[in-house]
């Protein structure tokens, strides 16, 4: 299975911003096709499209992939992209970067593979990202939301 190739469509939703949120993901390779989701008590939008991302990442079992993320998230993809998150590790996330926790655990995830990033239109005619719209949707309004620990320490840190 060394350097399958991977399809990994993502999605996050925060109702309130922050407020209740959640992510959805559909991962696809050959016959194989895989749905996740998971909602939180109180997190932001950006943190679900990346909590998307990184469940994705988490679920694989090998490195040395060839993935394709399409994800409807600019703060993600430019991210990664632009070298934003380069130049953010490099200066510690200095002027108060928001979501160091979820980007060294992306950057810790994706090292081994060779990860291309695709931008979709949300709310479009994509069915994939349709449906991971779904996925995240009905967990941020569903009973089984867990703490977003990750936010909690970022909002609760006096001295940024």
């Amino acid at each position: 299975m060394a350097g399958a190739n991977i399809t990994i469509y993502t999605d996050g939703a925060a109702r309130g911003n922050p407020g209740p949120g959640g992510y959805g993901v559909i991962l696809m390779s050959g016959n194989h096709h895989k749905e996740l989701s998971q909602g939180y008590i109180h997190t932001t939008n950006n943190r679900m499209e990346l909590r998307a991302v990184i469940a994705g990442l988490e679920a694989l079992k090998k490195k040395g992939l060839s993935i394709t993320i399409y994800s409807d998230s600019q703060y993600v993809i430019n991210s990664v992209t632009k070298g934003w998150l380069d130049n953010w590790i490099a200066t510690n996330f200095k002027g108060g970067k928001k979501n160091k926790d979820l980007w060294l655990l992306y950057k810790e995830l994706s090292r081994g593979h060779t990860i291309k990033f695709v931008w979709v239109k949300g709310h479009a005619d994509n069915p994939y990202n349709n449906r991971c719209d779904e996925l995240a949707t009905k967990a941020a309004d569903g009973s089984n939301l867990i703490i977003d620990e990750g936010y909690e320490a970022e909002r609760n840190n006096l001295f940024g």
